[in-house]
């Protein structure tokens, strides 16, 4: 009798687990659409639209990471939590809305605020994404049973950046062919669509059962994932070479834009090339992740991205398209299997009933390094304005991606390979 019901239900439960993974899987397809036609080279075109200078470029792409540090609170808070659906549901949906608002600046305010009132309603937006993104890692990892976990992600992230792939192209072709205003509330009605329907699918999510920490307190919380040595050195440099990278990567667009003169079609492109071999990335990074720990892998990830910002530099002596190909292409493999490698690490080398707070650790302190690099930047590419053009093209590039290759083969050696 034993025996039966055990044949019985085994079906049962494997069929309500593919049901939750299709639901993750197709809650992602409108997410990454306005995601991209949101984000990279549109958000840089349509602040320029706006009047952005690079300065509040850089702050506007650096205040996404530093309200990461709202997640330490939240991962307090989600312990009293009955039911981490709805309170997600709840916070993705104000984030949804305040950051698709964006789109109806130019009809609500003079033109002299558009800029500031973007700020405004992306940092509110983004500051509300610090709660429901540490609501959704938290599900999700209960979600994804984990001997499947792996693969799984590498599906998912393959075939939504298949998508993001296409999205981008054709957002770039609207752009193109509607250059101004006209062109981006056409991206924004997209948006609004795909907002609405990312929302609804966030109501099929289940409640999963929720393994609570061992401490009920805020401080002794805090405390597990700072008493985890070999956690914090890891996070600690994996936050400064972020640091490094958010000093030249974000205000790529800007670059090639407004110094290149490349148009949104020839961009889109790039960052298709970049999507693709990214996707390739994740199979050959998963393979790897069988045999070799989070760390170590994450480790040989660095040099790859040092080596597409140094690749800026042959810009001085072959075509301008080759070389930012070539950039893209690394860059994409690079950071393909950083952001993979990274997420797994926060999942899977961090104890369950604690996890909330080891990845609200993880987001803050890699957050706030992330914040101060493309707000650096953009001050530095401001107060260079001036100067040679090929220091403004390249050059910054050429002095990071150096220092990136020195704290990798020094400090990161010494951290990540010992894991």
């Amino acid at each position: 009798m034993i025996s039966f019901r055990t044949r019985r239900q085994y079906p049962r439960r494997t069929s309500v687990q593919r049901k939750n993974l299709r639901i993750a899987t197709m809650e992602g397809v409108p997410a990454v659409m306005f995601q991209t036609l949101l984000g990279g080279q549109f958000l840089t075109g349509y602040l320029l639209y706006l009047g952005a200078n690079s300065s509040q470029l850089g702050f506007v792409l650096a205040i996404t990471t530093f309200v990461n540090i709202a997640q330490l609170f939240a991962a307090f808070l989600i312990q009293r939590l009955r039911s981490r659906k709805w309170t997600l549901v709840l916070f993705v949906a104000i984030h949804r809305l305040l950051w698709g608002a964006t789109g109806l600046i130019p009809f609500l305010f003079p033109k002299p605020l558009w800029v500031t009132a973007f700020i405004i309603l992306y940092t509110l937006a983004f500051t509300f994404n610090t709660v429901g993104g540490i609501l959704w890692n938290s599900l999700i990892s209960d979600i994804v049973p984990a001997r499947v976990r792996g693969r799984y992600f590498g599906i998912r992230n393959t075939m939504l950046n298949a998508l993001g792939t296409l999205v981008m192209y054709g957002g770039g072709m609207i752009l193109d062919h509607e250059p101004g205003g006209r062109g981006y509330l056409i991206l924004y009605v997209i948006v609004w669509i795909c907002i609405a329907a990312n929302i609804a699918m966030f109501f099929f999510y289940p409640d999963m059962p929720f393994e609570h920490s061992s401490e009920r307190r805020f401080v002794p919380m805090l405390k597990k994932p700072l008493q985890d040595g070999a956690f914090m050195k890891a996070t600690l440099f994996l936050g400064g070479f972020l640091f490094l990278q958010n000093l030249v990567v974000p205000l790529y667009s800007f670059v090639m834009l407004v110094l290149l003169h490349i148009n949104h079609q020839t961009l889109s492109l790039l960052n298709v090339a970049q999507t693709v071999f990214m996707m390739g990335s994740f199979y050959v990074w998963g393979s790897l992740n069988t045999r070799y720990g989070n760390r170590r892998l994450l480790f040989w990830t660095l040099p790859v991205i040092a080596l597409s910002c140094l690749l800026w530099g042959l810009l001085s002596v072959l075509p301008m398209l080759a070389v930012l190909f070539a950039a893209h292409i690394v860059f994409g493999v690079g950071v393909g299997g950083f952001n993979q490698l990274a997420f797994n690490f926060m999942i899977g080398d961090t104890p369950k009933s604690e996890r909330p707070m080891y990845m609200a650790m993880y987001a803050a302190i890699t957050g706030v390094s992330a914040f101060f690099g493309p707000l650096l930047g953009g001050n530095i590419s401001e107060a260079i304005q001036h100067g040679p053009e090929w220091i403004r093209i390249y050059g910054m590039q050429l002095i990071v991606g150096l220092a990136m290759i020195g704290v990798t083969m020094t400090f990161g050696r010494k951290i990540l390979r010992a894991g």
